[in-house]
């Protein structure tokens, strides 16, 4: 009788030991691909702005516009995961600053896929009429409105977060960083999903009439077959990265279920697992489905990511031709 606060001292222990150990664990691998996938983003983005003929094409604006809130919405995410695994306690500014930050990111992403749907659904129904329509100006006047959207969607969030909650912005959170810890009046709540259900609908209804109009076009026989296949690929693509992102942004409440059963090491397990899938995939496979699919930009996005082992092995190289003579 005597050894049993003793072996309940050692399974204890045990078991913070193995959550300690899955953490870092962990840690070091949602650390890892997050930095891999920002690497290709920043590549990408600097490709987008290294020639001119992406930057005055509307959809490699629009592509940019997009990779930028997701390369934003990684890092943010990826902040946001260090610290909550860290157990790093922030005050309600810095917390509230870190999670508007990933909030806005989110709403752009989805409205700047529908605007993409909608200029490709323009190239393929009105081939004659694109370059009038979907101009620089017209692609401006798009993406200015996405950010004045989102903007308003923050502005709505800390009218209703200052006007429900009483705290100090100096005062510090009982809790980790998260959205679910920011937003606990239960208007933000409801505000939260009432919004998320109408922006996601929306965006779809405009991805799929955009599909179904493309599938018209292409039953005509006038219709260039190619270029309406690859547009309905396209906008097939959307629809499905429009589904994770919509995933990514629900995730969070099998979390809440799941640690409301106490149980801290398969938390930690699943919520690293739903943070890759949900988190950190949707926002990586933009760069990989744009840049490996687009015949303009593959070229010079494979020579930005491998010119410095290129050039690294042709330096070798010739390092040990002039040791050979």
């Amino acid at each position: 009788m005597l050894n049993m606060p003793q072996s309940k001292a050692n399974i204890t222990a045990g078991l913070q030991y193995q959550t300690s150990q899955d953490l870092t664990i962990s840690i070091i691998v949602c650390a890892g691909l997050s930095c891999t996938f920002l690497y290709i983003n920043s590549v990408l983005l600097f490709t987008l702005r290294s020639k001119t003929v992406f930057r005055e094409t509307s959809r490699f604006i629009l592509l940019y516009n997009l990779l930028f809130a997701d390369t934003l919405q990684l890092v943010s995410n990826l902040l946001l995961y260090v610290l909550a695994a860290c157990r790093i306690k922030l005050t309600f500014y810095v917390c509230g600053s870190l999670i508007m930050l990933s909030i806005l990111m989110t709403t752009i992403s989805p409205l700047t896929l529908a605007v993409m749907s909608l200029e490709r659904y323009v190239a393929v129904c009105y081939p004659l009429r694109h370059t009038a329509i979907i101009t620089i100006r017209s692609t401006g006047i798009s993406i200015t409105l996405v950010w004045a959207f989102s903007f308003l969607n923050i502005l709505i969030r800390v009218l209703l977060l200052y006007s429900n909650t009483k705290f100090s912005l100096t005062l510090q959170m009982k809790d980790f960083c998260s959205k679910e810890a920011m937003f606990l009046a239960s208007i933000l709540y409801h505000f939260d999903k009432a919004y998320a259900g109408i922006l996601f609908l929306s965006v779809g209804v405009a991805i799929i009439c955009s599909y179904m109009g493309v599938m018209l076009v292409a039953r005509s026989a006038s219709t260039d077959k190619a270029s309406t296949r690859k547009a309905s690929q396209t906008l097939l693509l959307h629809l499905s990265q429009l589904g994770l992102i919509l995933i990514s942004t629900l995730y969070s409440t099998m979390i809440i279920a799941i640690a409301r059963t106490g149980d801290r090491l398969v938390l930690v397990r699943l919520y690293s697992v739903f943070f890759v899938c949900f988190s950190i995939l949707p926002r990586c496979l933009n760069a990989l489905i744009y840049g490996l699919r687009d015949q303009t930009i593959r070229p010079i996005l494979m020579y930005h990511l491998c010119c410095q082992w290129k050039c690294s092995a042709f330096l070798t190289k010739g390092n040990a031709t002039n040791r050979l003579k």
